[in-house]
């Protein structure tokens, strides 16, 4: 962030601490339901079917997925007194299994979590996994699958800018509100809990306020396309710039949460520039960067072999990767090219 823009708030909507609680599941379920013409609420249990009907249709059949999720905090103070505390954020059922998809800074730190549906029944919740690095979490609730109902991603690039939207979640505490907008742009970066870029962040003007944290932003089909993350304000309220962390990393990061109760991303060492470039400003000591001989100042042009012409394409060719496998880089330096051979490594806890 620029200095003329130090006054700027980008700001997590909501601020919480971790769940402890880590275990196993069962596989995401993101693959759509057949299409259908109903325009009223899904009986208890079913779930949400692609439809192009009314924004107020839509609400009436997406409204059970979502939930209110209220997060127990504790810790101290600056003098050593304990100090519990309650966070309020928002979240939506993905499976009939009772996986619930929510923001990792929603459930951090949390002694316990309980879920809170639209009927005003509440359950306790176990946090599955989480993952810093994108912001994104998922919990577990003991709730009979005949009484969930559940939402699904949005296919890969259905997205375009302009696209109408809808928003669902708890803004202070206020369950179940909805918000319309469109997209705004798509391809925005903005910074994780742990400091790391999200990717191809989704900005909407939807109305988006501290408690719609975790809550689903949807497409007129009533599909995830992103996940409500953060506001861009200069007084923390709602000006009409809100981003979402974008459904395919949601659906991505959550199978992985499920399946292995955490996420491993790979990680090279390097720092660009803010003009946009493939070109390294920084090669942090010890890294695979390092390692493998990288400098300041080396021009990006190839990842294993593609062109590239971009700093966002060269991160997306490493968060393609696991940690332990191989990238060739073709760079130019001082005005000689040469490939260079890296390994990647696992990214640490949190960005230097």
């Amino acid at each position: 962030m620029s200095k003329q823009l130090a006054t700027i708030l980008l700001a997590l909507l909501l601020a919480a601490g971790v769940g402890a609680a880590v275990g196993a599941g069962v596989a995401l379920q993101t693959e759509s339901d057949p299409a259908s013409a109903e325009s009223t609420a899904p009986a208890a249990g079913e779930s949400v079917a692609e439809t192009t009907s009314g924004t107020a249709a839509l609400y009436k059949r997406v409204k059970n997925a979502v939930v209110e999720i209220h997060a127990e905090t504790s810790g101290s103070d600056a003098f050593g007194n304990q100090q519990q505390g309650e966070a309020t954020g928002s979240g939506f059922v993905t499976d009939k299994q009772g996986h619930i998809v929510t923001n990792q800074h929603v459930v951090a730190d949390a002694q316990s979590v309980n879920v809170e549906f639209s009927d005003g029944s509440q359950v306790a919740a176990t946090v599955v996994g989480t993952d810093p690095s994108t912001d994104i979490a998922v919990l577990d609730v003991n709730r009979p699958a005949a009484q969930l109902t559940t939402v699904n991603f949005a296919p890969e690039g259905s997205l375009e800018v302009g696209d109408p939207v809808i928003a669902i979640g708890s803004p202070f505490g206020l369950q179940g509100t909805l918000t319309t907008g469109v997209v705004s742009a798509l391809g925005r970066e903005i910074q994780s809990p742990n400091g790391f870029t999200i990717e191809n962040a989704v900005q909407t003007d939807a109305a988006l306020n501290h408690g719609n944290s975790g809550g689903p932003v949807l497409d007129t089909q009533g599909r995830v396309v992103g996940v409500a993350a953060q506001i861009r304000s200069e007084n923390g309220g709602n000006v009409g710039i809100g981003y979402a962390v974008p459904g395919d990393t949601a659906k991505r990061v959550a199978a992985d949460l499920i399946q292995d109760g955490s996420v491993e991303h790979a990680y090279l060492g390097i720092s660009l520039p803010n003009d946009g470039a493939a070109r390294i400003e920084q090669v942090n000591d010890g890294t695979p960067a390092a390692r493998a001989g990288l400098k300041r100042g080396d021009q990006v042009t190839a990842v294993d072999g593609d062109a590239i012409e971009s700093g966002d394409e060269l991160r997306e060719k490493i968060d393609a990767k696991r940690p332990g496998d191989k990238l060739t880089l073709t760079i130019t330096r001082s005005g000689d090219e040469r490939t260079v051979e890296v390994t990647l490594g696992e990214r640490p806890a949190s960005a230097q």
